[in-house]
């Protein structure tokens, strides 16, 4: 009975060991991913990086919360451009360890995982919380000044843009007034145009009428004048006609 249970014992920590030994060979084999990457100094092996993390992932499926492992993770997602997953992961890892130092760097690389990300303010805020935990960390200290000085640039250049904006308004305003004027005074051109066409066609109006009255007037007065010329012709005729009557009688 006592040599059984020293049998089962046996095969149980046989057990553990071989998959520990497990676990370690796909450390073994991340590292060996992620060391071949970093040889190649001219490109970033975003292939061997990617080969690493899912050996580091099949290790942490055993043993989750390995630090170191989870370190190593984080560290190959951040070679892949992962910036997102990265900072997660890094944060994860200082929430989780209660050394100081371990924490400090888990946040520098956060912050450095976030300032690639373009995200300033996480950024600077990780490396002072990193140097809260690790206050003689000279290269925090450094990527945080340079951290706030790529801020202090972003806002000068964003009141470059806010103070060119304003005057592109103001010359787009100037333009609108100037275009505004100028439609204004085509209008008041085009009033003054029909204007004096108005006036034209009533002056070529009264000038019809008043030729018209004109004709009216030559008119009457020859027919005036005709009427003249036929009753003195008539009277010619009547004279004519009482002159032959008396010759008549003094036969």
């Amino acid at each position: 009975m006592k040599s059984k249970s020293l049998l089962i014992l046996f095969l149980i920590v046989l057990a553990f060991s071989s998959q520990a030994q497990n676990e370690r060979k796909f450390v073994r084999q991340g590292n060996n991913y992620y060391e071949s990457a970093m040889k190649d100094s001219v490109k970033l092996d975003t292939i061997q990086f990617n080969k690493a993390e899912i050996e580091y992932r099949k290790a942490l499926e055993k043993k989750p919360d390995d630090p170191k492992w989870n370190f190593n993770l984080a560290d190959a997602l951040y070679k892949q451009k992962k910036y997102e997953e990265s900072a997660e992961k890094f944060k994860d890892i200082a929430d989780r360890t209660s050394d100081n130092i371990e924490k400090s760097r888990a946040l520098h690389n956060m912050g450095n995982s976030m300032l690639m990300n373009n995200k300033l303010d996480e950024s600077i805020a990780a490396y002072k919380e990193a140097l809260r935990n690790n206050p003689k960390d000279l290269e925090t200290k450094y990527n945080l000044l340079y951290a706030m000085n790529m801020k202090k640039k972003q806002q000068e250049q964003q009141k470059k843009d806010q103070d060119k904006n304003k005057d592109q308004d103001k010359n787009q305003d100037k333009d609108q007034k100037k275009d505004q004027d100028k439609k204004d005074q085509n209008k008041d051109q085009k009033k003054d145009q029909d204007k004096n066409k108005d006036q034209q066609n009533k002056d070529q109006q009264e000038q019809q009428n008043k030729i018209s009255k004109q004709n009216a007037e030559q008119m009457l007065q020859a027919l005036e004048n005709s009427e003249k010329k036929i009753q003195e012709k008539v009277k010619k005729i009547q004279a004519l006609k009482a002159q032959s009557k008396n010759v008549e009688k003094d036969w």
